[in-house]
């Protein structure tokens, strides 16, 4: 096309790809770029402050390694990675959540009762609940992906004195549904902000903070693999996370056990874990697949 103009060239783009081998593909491509052409006429954007994103995404690639991906980061501060979350979310069951950067395949067995706190830096917790489908009925053969930061505020990725599977577990539910594993209570953090996703914190006058909270994947036979966490409702950053991953139904009490004889059966013989306890209940509702 010869004469393009500001309004002609989104659907010369979309005509150039007319031969596009996958329909999915185009459609994404072509949508994607009408919404940066309308962009960047609706804002009449400069050669500058399109050349400053172009850096930004540039010196990304300094920051992203095994252990940190600014490019992530963007999608989470953006609210991208959490607006693909809600849209694709089940419409039913517990709610999702985020993934985030630090779930880690291949995380050791813990068994039902077991600990994850070991006696580390911070308080304990102890987090009990069952996982049933819709009508109420146990999930058998339920496994749940566990992870969280330690009570230093870092994951173990972020941590040369942690092991790396620190505070990374799969549990096995019991075949009634039930599960208990005590750990330590979570911590409120900041996401690294030392690079240009945390400069584009800086111009919007946002903070980096994350309320504290659990990560969990659950997954079981005939249902759908669930992606969520759980904030407790004492934090105060549940308001402005950083992400945008706090769901009212993933708010939970965090309330303080005095009594051992109060807590699940697998945990209350353990004479290592100190009274009082933090302690957290999660029912779990998972949908069909």
């Amino acid at each position: 096309m010869r004469d393009l103009t500001p309004t002609t060239i989104t659907q010369a783009f979309a005509d150039y790809s007319r031969n596009a081998p996958s329909a999915r593909a185009r459609a994404l491509l072509v949508g994607l770029a009408g919404h940066l052409h309308s962009f960047v006429r609706e804002n009449k954007v400069t050669q500058a402050e399109w050349g400053a994103a172009i850096d930004a995404l540039t010196r990304a690639t300094q920051f992203t390694d095994d252990k940190r991906n600014e490019y992530i980061l963007f999608s989470d501060l953006l609210g991208v990675s959490s607006l693909i979350d809600m849209v694709n979310a089940a419409p039913s069951g517990t709610p999702s959540s985020v993934l985030g950067p630090f779930h880690i395949e291949g995380a050791p067995e813990l068994p039902n009762g077991g600990d994850l706190w070991r006696g580390q830096t911070g308080e304990p917790l102890v987090v009990s609940g069952s996982v049933t489908d819709e009508k109420g009925a146990p999930a058998r053969g339920t496994v749940l992906a566990l992870w969280q930061n330690s009570g230093n505020g870092l994951y173990a990725q972020q941590d040369k004195d942690q092991q790396p599977t620190n505070y990374h577990a799969r549990l096995r539910v019991a075949d009634d549904g039930s599960f208990a594993f005590s750990t330590v209570r979570p911590v409120s953090y900041k996401v690294p902000d030392d690079g240009p996703a945390g400069d584009m914190l800086r111009v919007l006058g946002r903070d980096a903070w994350r309320p504290a909270h659990l990560h969990m994947i659950i997954q079981a036979p005939g249902h759908r693999p669930l992606i969520t966490e759980f904030f407790p409702e004492d934090d105060e950053h549940l308001d402005g996370d950083a992400v945008f991953g706090v769901r009212a139904g993933l708010v939970l009490p965090f309330s303080r056990a005095v009594d051992r004889a109060a807590l699940p059966a697998v945990l209350a013989a353990r004479d290592s874990l100190p009274m009082p306890v933090w302690s957290a209940t999660l029912n779990l509702t998972l949908a069909p697949a």
